[in-house]
């Protein structure tokens, strides 16, 4: 018993000589926190223990879960400015919110007390199936702005712009600046400006954003860069094959939501033959009987 009091004791002791981490204030991971914690809501009450419970985390020795972390965060547009041990405490604090709700719940529901076990399991998932969404709606939203933003761009040039200042059009006429279009866009000259070339920014943009869309704007820019074909005509022509593209995707979603309709149409189908012939059914055995 006393190992097991002196166990809890370093751990304890452990635990309260942690610090809190500090929340990021600088790159896009600084602007996305005090974006979040500026749009308020249950976030702004979580950060200050999250930020906490993140210190505790840091001495784990797991650096390749850390890394793979990270990138799902980037390719989430720097979700609320989370560092990976943050994520990883903001997942922890979920589970054991949820735990609670289940001890809470399942006297009330009739539950096994065995379901808090579920709940917890659901609560670990939850930052990361959010962190998901987010990433998927981050892609959907610059694949169908890309096309007009490329075609401003090739305007632009064809006006007498350079490259950086059409992408710097983008970013002036945007109405909304937390677009993810012109997030990336106003990213892309911040890394110009500070001495990347294009490729290498451009390259960037297409490990933040990997889809099919972003990947082939960006290997057409740098493909006439490196051949020296004229960008503005490049630009309207990859505009032109983006809303091809952006079309035939739109017929497929539109084919396979009728080949996913059709199982419960079938359902809702059987479910009206017996509501009309089960009273007929049921008379016709009870006059039988």
């Amino acid at each position: 018993s006393s190992l097991v009091a002196l166990g809890i004791f370093l751990v304890v002791y452990q635990l309260g000589a942690s610090r809190a981490t500090e929340a990021p204030i600088r790159g896009a991971r600084g602007l996305r926190r005090s974006q979040a914690l500026e749009d308020g809501g249950s976030f702004v009450n979580i950060e200050p223990l999250m930020r906490l419970v993140a210190g505790w985390l840091a001495p784990l020795p797991i650096p390749k879960l850390r890394r793979s972390i990270d990138v799902q965060l980037a390719l989430a547009g720097d979700w609320l400015g989370l560092t990976a041990n943050e994520f990883l405490a903001l997942s922890a604090i979920s589970s054991v919110g949820a735990f609670t709700a289940g001890l809470i719940a399942s006297p009330l529901m009739k539950l096994s007390p065995s379901f808090s076990i579920f709940f917890m399991g659901v609560g670990a998932m939850m930052p990361y199936l959010r962190m998901t969404g987010e990433r998927d709606d981050r892609f959907k939203a610059i694949n169908r702005a890309l096309p007009i933003s490329i075609d401003l761009a090739a305007l632009c040039m064809g006006a007498g712009l350079d490259f950086p200042g059409a992408l710097r059009q983008i970013v002036e006429k945007a109405t909304n600046r937390r677009d993810p279009i012109v997030e990336e866009v106003n990213r892309i000259l911040q890394e110009l400006e500070l001495g990347r070339t294009r490729r290498q920014a451009l390259e960037a943009f297409g490990e933040r954003c990997p889809t099919d869309p972003v990947r082939d704007f960006v290997g057409a820019v740098i493909q006439a860069e490196e051949k020296g074909n004229p960008l503005a005509e490049v630009l309207r022509i990859q505009a032109r094959m983006l809303r091809m593209y952006r079309s035939v995707m739109a017929e497929e979603n539109a084919a396979k939501a009728a080949v996913m309709m059709m199982g419960p149409l079938m359902l809702i189908f059987c479910a009206i033959i017996v509501i009309l012939l089960g009273p007929f059914l049921l008379q016709g055995m009870g006059s039988g009987l």
